[in-house]
């Protein structure tokens, strides 16, 4: 079975997922944007059951547009985001990728909330959304 480890800046927080994600998506929303200091997040989709949290971690709820909540768990020495909940997703959680350090890891299958992508970014997927995956595609 594969195991990964995610972790933050400094190493005291980590995610061990055993197994496949089940989604890998790229999105491009501003809190994502916010989140991971970047034009878009990527984030791996596990079952909750497949991680194990290890290192202590602070929280930190919005809510989505939704309006489920999703809370972000960082890091309190580095501050580094690694992994999220939602209640829209109860029985999985979002890690995100670069926290792998992997650059063999899984590519994304999906781009979301492509309104608020940057011009520059060209998505290397072929399923891709204005907004959420459940709303209307990108245009070609």
């Amino acid at each position: 079975m594969t195991v990964r480890t995610a972790s933050c800046a400094c190493g005291k927080l980590r995610a061990v997922a055993e197994g496949n994600p089940y989604a890998v998506s790229m999105c491009h929303c501003t809190a994502c944007q916010r989140r991971s200091g970047s034009p878009f997040g990527v984030g791996a989709y596990f079952k909750t059951a497949q991680v194990r949290i290890e290192g202590e971690h602070r929280q930190w709820s919005r809510l989505g547009t939704s309006g489920g909540r999703l809370t972000n768990h960082f890091c309190p020495t580095c501050g580094s985001a690694v992994f999220w909940t939602t209640d829209y997703h109860p029985d999985g959680m979002g890690i995100g990728v670069g926290n792998f350090a992997d650059p063999a890891f899984p590519p994304p299958i999906r781009s979301v909330w492509e309104a608020h992508r940057h011009d520059w970014v060209a998505p290397p997927v072929d399923d891709r959304f204005v907004e959420a995956s459940s709303g209307p595609r990108v245009a070609r």
